[in-house]
């Protein structure tokens, strides 16, 4: 609580001492993550942040399950942007056997043209049996957010628990699957709960925690929400930091509008970045994202990191 109430003054400290601990884990190394859009639009769940909820009305871009072919594509792509985590993600409460066959398919057809980087999936509530096929298949990753705390969750979603997610989370890692799972900054919860989030992340051990920044999407239930001011969202990555030293966090979606000219400073505490865009904002682009790293001294990092 004292981080996410520092003063002003005390910014640039408490960023140092987020570099330390950044640094002994992951010296002045980026990790990038490509992010696939694999199925968009038309989710029966009514999160009140997401433009890809039916009930929203934000008209966000909808179309149905993307091919093998076209999943593998992305992959060949991402790879070939340095990438070391290819995310494929897909709208929608809980994967349908059509879905899975199509990971798991893609997956094996990725493995075969050799391609080596991460890949980690998105497809919602999962079922164990899913969850292990997707693993046979050479999926290395889950990801399923918490998106924020236990307590402010209601506020946010009623068509699933905040237990529902937590405990797709566990059976992801009963299957052998790494977990990419975070949350979203700045939805009107209070500081407690994005500390509450912090420690629950902590709690459940995942290996990757994609820190975003909310950047209200006219049309949903939250578009009126207040954006997140720059120096709380510096802040809050600096707690997550803390409370989590040797795991990869990711400055996520939002990160663009919310930072503005201060961004770069992300990566004293965050490790990794999505590059290329998100679900359904565009993001400022692989080539700015390489200027951002390479200005600030750092270094992309390869697959074996």
């Amino acid at each position: 609580m004292a981080v996410l109430r520092a003063g002003e003054g005390d910014l640039l400290e408490l960023l140092a001492a987020a570099w330390c601990l950044r640094r002994e884990a992951f010296g002045n190394k980026v990790n990038l993550h490509v992010i696939q859009n694999a199925r968009s639009g038309a989710c029966s769940e009514n999160c009140g942040f997401c433009s890809q909820s039916a009930s929203a009305g934000a008209g966000a871009a909808s179309y149905p399950l993307r091919s093998v072919d076209e999943i593998a594509a992305g992959a060949s792509r991402a790879a070939g942007m340095g990438a070391v985590k290819y995310c494929i993600v897909t709208s929608g409460r809980a994967p349908a056997e059509e879905t899975v066959r199509t990971m798991c398919a893609a997956a094996e057809k990725i493995r075969a043209a050799g391609i080596t980087l991460s890949l980690c999936v998105s497809l919602g509530l999962a079922t164990g049996e899913q969850l292990r096929r997707l693993a046979a298949s050479g999926v290395n990753r889950y990801n399923h957010n918490l998106e924020t705390s236990r307590q402010f969750f209601p506020r946010v979603c009623s068509t699933h628990s905040y237990e529902d997610r937590v405990a797709t989370i566990r059976l992801a890692k009963a299957a052998g699957l790494e977990v990419c799972c975070g949350g979203i900054i700045g939805l009107g919860e209070s500081l407690e709960d994005r500390v509450d989030l912090a420690l629950a992340l902590r709690e459940l051990d995942v290996d990757s925690i994609p820190v975003n920044f909310f950047n209200p999407r006219p049309g949903t239930p939250l578009e009126k929400t207040p954006r997140l001011p720059a120096l709380d969202a510096l802040r809050a990555l600096a707690m997550f930091r803390f409370i989590n030293p040797r795991k990869d966090i990711r400055a996520a979606g939002g990160r663009e509008e919310c930072l503005g000219p201060l961004q770069p400073l992300a990566l004293y505490a965050a490790n990794s970045i999505f590059t290329e865009g998100y679900l359904t904002t565009p993001g400022q682009g692989y080539a700015r994202d390489m200027e951002m790293i390479s200005r600030m001294g750092f270094e992309v990092a390869s697959i074996e990191t």
